[in-house]
């Protein structure tokens, strides 16, 4: 078996003990004679499995009593609109930071619902860095105070969360959900698309404080009402059944692993050596510069796009895929989830010092 290094922001590489228990577990799970793939999700031994996947997404996330973990399908776009259809029913109104191409969405989609005020954007610099934020744009009577915190296709992060008072805070968090220690109660709401740091595409992971659920405006589709997820432990449907067997998987590999403290210093310790190479080279640059630098999502350029583009080629040709840039920003970009093992950051770095030595 010849692996190579996948880069992709998404769907992103897995560990590789989780897809080798998934394979050894694909036609027969435990001693129930069939793949959890081929389940009912009305069954006891499903049961056990989401049950358990639930259990462990509190215990590594130390998510409090009081929230709600939904597990959900439509990716995180559709939380773009469940979101204002359950949340926004008060003043009707949110604020917004816009740091990127999915905030940007997430408020164009709310704005059908509701007044949505944008605090504050970084778009004059194509979304190279976060904004600073002023308190005095924030509007107290807000029903929800939105932000990205990892922008994956621009390599930015929140380093530091906005003080939102009573306003509470939503965080899409698809591309950096289990990459560092969070604390839970410092968020109204958090989401997450699986497809990068939890597993398969298809999951859609929702964590939401109890009493934000039940206020749904009149006219929200029955399955756009976390009320109906939360009331029937997300089995009001069927549910992404392998999707949430495999994040269960993961989380078992994470806790073997040390935990976020464990996954946040090893995230660091790939991030630094990436960078540390980038801001010496005389041919790549980083696109982000400082504190908002993303752990997870590194964008870099040569400044020529043929060059770029003889990279892209070659590094695939070596081993190292999906590092070509998204469209929306050209150049390269290496995500490196948790799954990334630092040997795969150290190699594609003495890939790009070859490149640079035949091509500066």
């Amino acid at each position: 078996m010849n692996r190579v290094y996948n880069f992709s922001a998404g769907p992103a590489t897995l560990p590789e003990p989780v897809l080798q228990k998934a394979a050894d577990e694909m036609l027969c799970y435990g001693d129930s004679g069939q793949s959890v793939m081929e389940m009912s999700h009305r069954s006891k031994e499903y049961q056990a499995i989401i049950d358990e996947c639930e259990s462990l997404l509190r215990s590594v996330m130390s998510i409090p009593d009081n929230y709600k973990v939904l597990f959900l399908q439509g990716g995180a776009s559709s939380q773009f609109a469940m979101i204002p259809l359950n949340l926004m029913n008060k003043t009707g109104k949110a604020d917004f930071v816009l740091t990127g191409q999915w905030a940007t969405k997430a408020y164009k989609e709310a704005a059908r619902y509701g007044e949505c005020n944008v605090v504050a954007s970084s778009k004059d610099k194509t979304f190279s860095y976060i904004p600073e934020l002023d308190k005095s744009k924030f509007n107290p009577t807000a029903d929800y105070f939105h932000i990205c915190q990892n922008n994956t296709i621009y390599g930015t992060r929140f380093a530091e969360l906005p003080e939102t008072g009573n306003v509470p805070l939503v965080a899409d968090m698809s591309s950096c959900i289990l990459s560092e220690p969070v604390d839970v109660s410092k968020y109204g709401l958090i989401y997450a698309g699986a497809q990068k740091n939890m597993g398969p595409a298809g999951l859609t992971v929702v964590i939401i404080r109890e009493d934000l659920i039940g206020n749904a405006k009149d006219f929200t589709p029955t399955m756009f009402n976390y009320q109906t997820h939360a009331d029937n432990g997300s089995m009001f449907n069927t549910p992404p059944t392998y999707g949430i067997y495999i994040l269960k998987l993961v989380l078992e590999w994470i806790i073997e692993k040390g935990g976020l403290t464990a996954m946040k210093e090893l995230n660091e310790k790939k991030a630094a050596v990436l960078y540390n190479f980038l801001d010496s080279s005389k041919l790549f640059k980083a696109t982000v510069q400082g504190k908002d630098r993303s752990l997870m999502n590194v964008p870099f350029v040569t400044g020529n796009e043929e060059l770029d583009a003889k990279f892209v080629a070659e590094a695939k040709k070596s081993g190292f895929i999906n590092i070509k840039g998204h469209r929306s920003v050209g150049g390269m970009r290496a995500s490196i989830y948790n799954a990334m093992p630092i040997e795969g950051v150290e190699k594609l770095v003495s890939f790009m010092e070859k490149f640079e030595k035949e091509n500066a």
